[in-house]
């Protein structure tokens, strides 16, 4: 069943601010300058609860990208040396309201999500091991966007054809960006896999 045109407007919060987004829905927003913002704060909750468990905290994904159109999502990069270390951070971001993904299926990442309320999500926190191939990898392709022009065209085009072909489910949402993620990641030397 597609989503109505007043379900996916509903899918943005209600106060109009582009921060937010129902469970399931596929919608990409116009790049809002206050997601950086946002992350600054967000992050600064999560390094108070965290502490030296966090060996770095980055805001990643199309958030990220000044000018890009974005699920408004803020995604957000949690590294954590060894990886094991997650479980120190399960108990500290839920007091902080995310709640644990266990079936979230990226390999490598500990996932975590909150929203105003549990139908929607407005922050992700992946959790990695510190400098790993994630870590560089996802920072490498946000970095690489930031710095061109052409990639950012070519990636907002794969992300609308995405919510064109696949407007509710997040898997096949992100299986159609995957082999352009491969691609990008392999030409900047991470892996592929997230």
């Amino acid at each position: 069943m597609s989503a109505s045109l007043e379900e996916i407007v509903a899918a943005l919060s209600e106060d109009n601010n582009m921060l937010g987004l129902k469970h399931g829905i596929n919608l990409l927003a116009d790049y809002d300058p206050e997601w950086p913002r946002a992350f600054a704060e967000e992050r600064t909750r999560i390094h108070s609860a965290l502490g030296d468990a966090a060996r770095g905290i980055e805001h990643y994904g199309s958030t990220a990208v000044e000018g890009l159109r974005a699920k408004p999502i803020i995604d957000i990069l949690v590294g954590v040396a060894p990886l094991e270390d997650w479980a120190r951070c399960k108990r500290p971001l839920e007091e902080l309201g995310y709640d644990y993904a266990d079936n979230a299926s990226v390999p490598g990442h500990f996932v975590f999500g909150r929203g105003r309320d549990r139908s929607e999500r407005t922050h992700l926190v992946h959790v990695v091991e510190f400098n790993g191939e994630s870590w560089r990898s996802n920072l490498a392709f946000r970095d690489a966007l930031r710095a061109d022009q052409s990639l950012r065209t070519e990636y907002l085009r794969t992300k609308e054809q995405a919510v064109v072909l696949v407007p509710e489910g997040r898997g096949g949402y992100n299986d159609l960006k995957h082999s352009f993620f491969k691609q990008i990641k392999r030409s900047l030397g991470g892996n592929q896999s997230a």
